[in-house]
């Protein structure tokens, strides 16, 4: 009896997928997944006409992707928006870097420090996205939650993280994003940006005053990482009323110090930023 043939080469996948259609189908899928998450809620034909791909096609990503939890849908709104399966994605990238528990300790004595919210954000192009707050027990407090984006020329952690990238990725980044304007003390020329960052090079610690939202203020400091690459940012925000002329130094050197110790603790030694 003749034995069967062997199969060469690799086993044959489960999926059944050639290679092009592989990667087209999947780029899409991952683009409407990042498109949900941008948006909170979004209604199916916002995402088709946003992301260019046809309804039907929108459609049947969505449920694939809702089938493993990654979206879910309201029937009651009928809009989508982000599934569990996608912040415990999340969460597995946090639980590796360590930032987030590594930092909050080190914010919760920066809240009680300063009376004022601590957040912790990362960087993500030419913007941050938070990844961890402690909230302040004043009734009237900032609050930003986890996953939540805002360009860095327009925010005090964004805009210590600018301020500690070499020149030319600065230039790059602002090339490639502009400079929105969202109030009336938003930088939105190169000149005012980057006397900005010279302060905030010199001193340790950015300030913005009413640059993103009227009447809020923040004061953040870039943590680095074991290279000395600014890998995210510690703050505190709240309202301008309480950020005075007198507390701002003051402020400011706390969150220079919270910084610190988060570099500390992630690069497993200090850091030297000066270049």
């Amino acid at each position: 009896m003749t034995p069967p043939k062997r199969a060469r080469g690799r086993p044959k996948s489960q999926f059944g997928e050639s290679s092009a259609g592989t990667m087209q189908s999947l780029d899409r899928a991952l683009s409407v997944l990042v498109a949900v998450a941008r948006e909170d809620r979004a209604t199916l034909t916002d995402l088709s006409l946003a992301l260019g791909i046809p309804t039907a096609t929108t459609h049947r990503i969505l449920t694939t992707l809702q089938k493993r939890d990654f979206v879910r849908f309201d029937d009651e709104r009928q809009d989508w928006s982000i599934g569990i399966e996608a912040y415990r994605t999340g969460v597995a990238f946090l639980k590796r870097t360590n930032l987030s528990d590594v930092g909050r300790p080190v914010m919760r004595r920066l809240m009680e420090q300063t009376g004022e919210t601590a957040n912790l954000a990362v960087r993500d192009g030419a913007e941050v996205v938070f990844i961890g707050q402690v909230e302040t027990q004043n009734p009237i407090r900032a609050f930003f939650p986890p996953g939540s984006r805002t360009p860095m020329h327009a925010s005090g952690t964004g805009k210590a993280i600018m301020a500690a990238l070499p020149k030319d990725r600065l230039l790059s980044l602002l090339k490639g994003a502009g400079l929105k304007g969202f109030t009336e003390q938003t930088h939105v020329t190169p000149k005012a940006l980057f006397d900005d960052l010279a302060k905030t090079r010199a001193r340790g610690w950015s300030f913005d005053r009413n640059e993103r939202y009227d009447g809020m203020s923040c004061i953040g400091s870039a943590i680095f990482n074991d290279r000395g690459e600014p890998c995210a940012g510690v703050s505190i925000s709240g309202p301008s009323s309480r950020f005075s002329d007198a507390q701002i130094a003051e402020f400011g050197a706390a969150v220079a110090q919270a910084a610190a110790e988060i570099t500390h603790l992630i690069a497993g030694q200090s850091v030297d930023t000066t270049g």
